[in-house]
């Protein structure tokens, strides 16, 4: 394996054990360590969390090689701090248990930490990932069987792509349609 695979390598599994901190899933095959497997169902990772840091709309694309150096910097850390020996063969931060993960975690986006503000921002983007696929066409996330859109029961389009809602939301009318509306809903 080239240098630049195994950094790759390194990226793509500490970026994932990351989103899997912040929206657990379940492992995608039997040795996979950057998911821990801790929920059932596709977490932020089966979301696309790394397809949507990658996306360079999100401003963080070119940082990610700094947060992965420091994610795994302060991985060791924390695994010194706790007597912890970590599997060389992975990431510091995929050696991790789920458990000090989530405490690692916990403790970089805590109010009192100085890069606080750059943590949140990677996991508001995991969090995205599985909240909205903002990385993906809607309909197609949905068709594709988004695991968070899924999980969240968003409905299908129509045959057209079109989402129509001929019921009201609340089941009546919220106000009374002004006199001068038209047949189509458009004001005169």
């Amino acid at each position: 394996m080239s240098r630049d695979s195994a950094g790759n390598q390194v990226k793509t599994m500490t970026l994932e054990a990351f989103a899997d901190t912040i929206v657990p899933g379940e492992k995608r095959f039997p040795g996979d360590r950057a998911v821990a497997g801790v929920a059932p169902g596709g977490g932020a990772v089966a979301a696309g969390a790394l397809e949507l840091l990658e996306w360079d709309a999100t401003g963080v694309t070119g940082g990610l090689d700094d947060y992965v150096r420091l994610l795994n910097d302060h991985a060791r850390s924390y695994a010194g701090e706790h007597g912890l020996d970590l599997d060389a063969s992975v990431p510091p931060f995929v050696a991790l248990s789920f458990e000090h993960r989530t405490a690692l975690v916990a403790r970089l986006v805590a109010p009192e930490h100085p890069e606080k503000e750059f943590w949140v921002l990677l996991t508001l983007f995991s969090n995205m990932a599985f909240d909205s696929a903002a990385h993906l066409p809607t309909a197609e996330a949905i068709a594709a069987g988004h695991p968070g859109l899924t999980a969240m029961g968003i409905t299908r389009p129509g045959a057209d792509g079109l989402w129509r809602f001929p019921a009201f939301s609340y089941g009546r009318p919220l106000a009374r349609t002004h006199p001068d509306t038209t047949p189509s809903g458009s004001p005169a």
